[in-house]
C-alpha cells in the first residue's frame, strides 16, 4: 500500500468551523491510530500535535516510543502511527454531546481514510465511542478503563487496544501498554488482501 500523502500535519485538510483546533498528526498510511478526546483534555494547543503539552505527555509518548509506534517523542516523530481526537476543536468549556456529534463527521472520515489496523482510544469517552461505533459493542455500564487498559479487543475490521487516561496511570500501566503493543506488533495483525491477481502486472495490490 502506498501513502496517499506525505503530509504529517492535517494530511486530509480538515477544516472544522471553530477558531482553533488541533488536527490529526502522523503517517496517513498508519497501522496504528491513537485516538484522544479533545485538546482541552489531551493537549496539543501550543504546538498543534495531539497528546503534547501536558504533565503526563512524556510518559505516554515515551511508552509509544518504547513500543515501536513512535520513532521519537520530543519532537514527536511517528512511525506508521497517527494521532488524532474525537473533537479536534479547542473548546471554550466542556464540549456538549451536540458538539461531539457535530465533529463526528471529521473524525469518522479521517479514521476511514487512514484505515489503520489497530485503534488505540485514550480515556473513557474515546474508548466508549470506538467500542460502540467500530466493534458493535454496546456498554450498559460505565467503562472500566483499569480493566480495559492494554487489552486487545476484536472490532469490526479493526483491532482495538484501549489506553487508560494517562493522567491516572499508576505503577505498571506504562509497562503493561508497552508489553501489549510489542506482543501485538510481533503478530500478523494486519488485515489485508492481495488483489494483485485481478490486475495486470506482477506487483501486489494490498487493500484493507
Amino acid at each position: 500500500m502506498q501513502n496517499v500523502t506525505d503530509r504529517t500535519r492535517n494530511p486530509f485538510g480538515m477544516a472544522p468551523d471553530c477558531p482553533s483546533f488541533v488536527p490529526g498528526y502522523g503517517d496517513a498510511n498508519a497501522d496504528f491510530h491513537v485516538i484522544g478526546d479533545h485538546p482541552g483534555i489531551h493537549g496539543g494547543v501550543d504546538d498543534g500535535i495531539p497528546f503534547t503539552g501536558n504533565a503526563w505527555s512524556h510518559v505516554l509518548l515515551n511508552a509509544l516510543v518504547d513500543a515501536g509506534l513512535l520513532a521519537e517523542a520530543d519532537p514527536v516523530r511517528t512511525d506508521r502511527t497517527y494521532l488524532s481526537y474525537l473533537h479536534m476543536c479547542v473548546p471554550e468549556g466542556e464540549p456538549t454531546d451536540d458538539d461531539y456529534d457535530d465533529m463526528e463527521r471529521f473524525f469518522d472520515a479521517e479514521l476511514r481514510a487512514i484505515a489503520a489496523h489497530v485503534l488505540l482510544p485514550v480515556g473513557a469517552r474515546a474508548t466508549e465511542h470506538v467500542l460502540e461505533s467500530y466493534t458493535a459493542r454496546a456498554w450498559k455500564t460505565e467503562i472500566d478503563m483499569d480493566a480495559l487498559h492494554a487489552e486487545e479487543l476484536l472490532g469490526s475490521g479493526w483491532l482495538v487496544l484501549p489506553i487508560k487516561e494517562p493522567a491516572a496511570w499508576t505503577d505498571g500501566d506504562a509497562e503493561r501498554l508497552v508489553a501489549a503493543l510489542r506482543e501485538l506488533r510481533s503478530t500478523d495483525f494486519r488485515r489485508e488482501s492481495d488483489l494483485g491477481r485481478f490486475i495486470a502486472g506482477s506487483d501486489p495490490y494490498l487493500v484493507r
